[in-house]
């Protein structure tokens, strides 16, 4: 298996497969998943030629668990270590849930400065910023954050069945056509990983403002949400990133959920590639 060991000592683990001298498709995963949750995209786009990258976010999958650094700084920077690592150029950085979180900010601080980044796509994503404050009164109410915490300490295995099989895919709206093995998979990656890493990347994901970091950003970026998104409501994400974005191309899917990648990754995978290939 192959890591990059990053500053402070941290061991990333990452997938790299593909023509190395292809253009690099890098892909960045939800909380609290592995790279393994972007399996059929890396198999779909390696089809197509490219060279597919993916990590495992520190405390996730099988990166170390760490007991520091469960922040989006940390994480743009691991991702960083990847890129510099592998030497990526020219790459699209795509980046779903707390991944486009991730991507926003390497973008921003990392991959645009040293000039890595040819394009990102956020979808489903968490920027600007989840949690309601004065500024942000369309956000999710810290108490909600607060109970994800609260259940993921009592009975972490229980929270995560829970999610799984209810708001993430969608699979608790009426008629929903529920994959036993999706659910097995979401829950398997997640318990893999640490339980800290997990209950600190909830603060990370939901209190980290990032409205800065899509403003500095000037590549192309393609942003995906589905309207029946019941973990980060559109209205307070995609649209928002569209506004802030210098060059956005914003899509809406009806009644697609928070997990379309995998409910709907038939239609996902062909509009990546479509704008991969503009």
């Amino acid at each position: 298996m192959a890591y990059v060991t990053t500053a402070d000592g941290t061991e990333i683990f990452y997938k790299d497969w593909g023509p190395k001298d292809a253009q690099p498709i890098v892909f960045h995963h939800g909380w609290p998943l592995s790279s393994d949750d972007w399996d059929t995209q890396m198999l779909f786009f390696l089809g197509h030629g490219y060279r597919v990258v993916a990590s495992d976010r520190r405390g996730h999958g099988r990166s170390s668990q760490t007991s520091i650094g469960h922040d989006m700084d940390h994480y743009a920077a691991d991702a960083s270590a990847v890129a510099e690592h592998l030497d990526l150029k020219n790459a699209v950085h795509i980046g779903h849930s707390t991944g486009g979180g991730e991507v926003a900010r390497y973008v921003a601080q990392f991959g645009q400065p040293q000039g890595r980044v040819a394009k990102a796509v956020l979808v489903s994503s968490v920027p600007p910023l989840m949690v309601q404050t004065d500024a942000n009164p369309g956000g999710t109410p810290i108490a909600v954050f607060d109970s994800f915490r609260a259940a993921l300490a009592a009975n972490r295995a229980q929270f995560f069945l829970d999610v799984a099989s209810g708001p993430f895919y969608g699979f608790n709206r009426d008629g929903a056509a529920v994959s036993e093995g999706v659910i097995r998979n979401w829950w398997r990656q997640s318990m893999v990983g640490s339980a800290l890493a997990h209950y600190e990347g909830i603060k990370a994901f939901s209190e980290t403002d990032q409205t800065e970091d899509l403003k500095a950003i000037t590549v192309p970026v393609l942003v995906l949400q589905g309207d029946d998104d019941q973990i980060v409501p559109y209205k307070d994400a995609s649209l928002l990133q569209a506004k802030l974005l210098a060059n956005a191309e914003l899509k809406i899917y009806p009644g697609f959920p928070h997990g379309m990648l995998t409910t709907h990754a038939e239609v996902l995978n062909a509009d990546l590639l479509a704008f991969v290939q503009k």
